[in-house]
């Protein structure tokens, strides 16, 4: 509701005054000649009354009147008593029996019953009258007369009484536009002619005088818009020479930031790795903008919580780093209390990084809270999540390809070791079991059986592995990743053992690459099978951990152990896990545990985790 204007509140009061006024004095002067009407009927009642009285007095002393009928002395009674209690005379008595109209009619009324009337109804007609009789009557007029002067003096006083209020409220109402004329000559009249001077100062273009005019009403506000104005009008041209300053700032700021996404965008799509092609360009922009930090998070579907992948400043190396010589997002403690965050007055802008139908991330920018995001920076940084977007599917996409044309390669593999290198393997065992029935016997004989034994040793190590390595490339054929793999892995050897196998995982998502995850499951696969068929292990426990930069897995059993402190030779299966890891570029350990069994340990950095060339540290 639009609050009512100073001026026009004033009239407004005025005017209320005046009408209250009339108002009051209307409705005062009403019940004051509301209080006195019928007063003149009582006064004439009861005047009348006095007479009556006297008359019923003589009916007493005259001639004997009939004992019934409208002349007898009690019927005469009966009227004069009505008349005596007549609403014309109750309604001018008080209803209040402490007034002094309320008390006198009282009394009448008290001497009329009591006194009065029975004196007349007892007194034998024609018979002279008593003193007593007429001392009763005389007190009894004498009362009513009291009755008659009181009633006259109380409509006498409401009568002046009306008279003051008239003559209260004229005055009032005088004194209430002689108020007005006055207000009207100081707060309009002469503030207008001031305004009226001004303006034609301000026509002839003298900006110089000034209204000065005090108070809170629509003059006021005038003059105060007038001063106002002729202050303005100086400032004008420098105003707007500023602002197209300002403008011009901004433009080049946003040319600059929109250079800086387009060599950003290229530099993203050409290295194929999101840290080194984002974080030089995010910091760039961060300096130009006067916002950060920026992070970034990816969602993955092997975890419930976004991943953090980038941020362009951090007191401590994130543990997703994969170059340890790169100091590109580190910072000191005291710069970093420095960056808007939520404990230094910052405020957090959430940009989805999405591609139709997919929400890829989610990029994160803290900016001062005082100094706010303009609209500019705003559009610049969708426009940056929209390029991250392609980016990251595109590389997502392109993983996915090599994951696809690996295992497609690998299925080739599988079926061309089962169609060949299984079926002459298969025909070997069978050319073994053929030379031990010729059962040959003579000097050479034991030196025969040793052969066979060989033979036959070797042959059943290299058709494991073969099946190894077919149920490996099978079972990486029906599964995303290698969490997945392990865990059907531990199913199948839970399965074996009888009992379920212990896994505990913390591979950051795209951590190892197609090739690194084959063989870091292969080498899990040799020391389960190990534990399940060498070693009677009834507890067996597999850790797949990530200690930035290194990826760390044991295999853990509490079985009989190795005969030996040290490692079992001409042993192929540990043969071939020494030569994985020879591949990933780690090295494999196998060694009795002092409560009993063996732990396989491997350790290996993926070369995933060293893609920032060293030069980058100089960021």
């Amino acid at each position: 509701m639009t609050p009512r204007s100073p001026l026009v509140t004033r009239i407004a009061i005025v005017v209320g005054a005046v009408v209250l006024t009339a108002i009051v004095s209307m409705a005062t002067t009403l019940a004051v000649s509301k209080s006195i009407e019928g007063n003149a009927t009582a006064i004439n009642l009861a005047g009348a009354l006095r007479m009556g009285a006297f008359q019923l007095l003589a009916r007493s002393a005259g001639p004997e009147a009939p004992a019934s009928g409208p002349d007898s002395i009690v019927q005469m009674l009966d009227r004069y008593e009505a008349k005596l209690a007549d609403s014309s005379i109750t309604h001018a008595i008080p209803e209040s029996r402490e007034h002094p109209l309320a008390i006198q009619y009282q009394m009448i009324l008290e001497s009329w019953e009591t006194m009065l009337r029975p004196a007349m109804q007892n007194h034998d007609q024609g018979t002279p009258i008593t003193v007593n009789m007429l001392a009763s009557t005389q007190q009894y007029v004498d009362r009513v007369d009291q009755l008659v002067k009181m009633l006259e003096q109380r409509t006498e006083a409401r009568i002046d009484l009306l008279h003051l209020i008239q003559i209260i409220s004229l005055a009032f109402s005088i004194l209430i536009i002689v108020a007005l004329f006055i207000d009207l000559k100081n707060r309009i009249l002469r503030p207008l002619r001031k305004l009226v001077s001004i303006a034609n100062a301000v026509g002839e273009q003298d900006f110089s005088r000034r209204a000065d005019l005090a108070g809170s009403d629509e003059l006021a506000q005038l003059g105060q818009a007038f001063d106002q104005m002729t202050s303005e009008l100086a400032l004008t041209y420098h105003e707007l020479e500023e602002r197209a300053r300002l403008k011009t700032e901004e433009l080049e700021k946003s040319h600059t930031a929109l250079q800086l996404l387009h060599s950003a965008s290229r530099d993203l799509f050409a290295k194929h790795d999101l840290c080194h092609g984002a974080i030089p360009m995010l910091q760039e922009l961060e300096q130009l903008l006067g916002i950060g930090p920026i992070r970034l998070f990816l969602h993955d579907k092997q975890s419930s919580e976004p991943v953090e992948a980038i941020t362009t400043a951090t007191r401590e190396r994130p543990f997703y780093c994969r170059d340890h010589h790169c100091n590109a997002c580190l910072v000191t403690p005291e710069a970093y209390d420095e960056l808007p965050v939520e404990a230094n007055d910052g405020r957090r802008l959430l940009l989805p990084i999405r591609t139709p139908g997919q929400l890829l991330g989610t990029l994160e920018v803290w900016y001062p809270a005082k100094e706010g995001l303009s609209k500019t920076n705003r559009r610049l940084l969708e426009t940056l999540s929209d390029q991250l977007a392609t980016a990251i599917f595109l590389e997502r996409q392109i993983t996915e390809e090599q994951q696809q044309t690996l295992a497609e390669e690998r299925t080739v593999i599988a079926r061309e070791l089962h169609d060949s290198l299984a079926q002459s393997l298969s025909y070997l065992k069978m050319q073994v079991a053929r030379l031990r029935r010729l059962n040959i016997e003579g000097e050479k004989q034991e030196i025969h059986e040793a052969i066979l034994d060989e033979l036959s040793n070797g042959l059943n190590s290299a058709y494991r592995q073969l099946r190894e390595l077919l149920a490996t490339f099978r079972l990486k054929l029906d599964t995303p990743d290698l969490f997945t793999a392990l865990q059907k892995t531990i199913e199948e050897f839970s399965e074996r053992l009888g009992k379920p196998v212990e896994l505990h995982y913390n591979l950051p998502p795209q951590t190892l690459s197609p090739n690194e995850e084959i063989h870091t499951l292969q080498i899990v696969r040799e020391g389960l099978a190990n534990a399940v068929k060498h070693a009677d292990a009834t507890d067996i426990t597999v850790d797949v951990l990530f200690d930035s930069p290194q990826v760390r897995v044991r295999i853990r059993d509490n079985g009989k152990g190795l005969p030996g402190s040290d490692q079992p030779v001409n042993h192929y299966g540990l043969i071939i896990m020494q030569d994985r890891a020879r591949t990933l570029g780690g090295k494999v350990e196998v060694s009795n545990r002092e409560e009993g069994g063996v732990e396989v340990t491997l350790g290996y950095v993926p070369k995933s985790r060293n893609l920032i060339p060293t030069e980058a540290s100089n960021a």
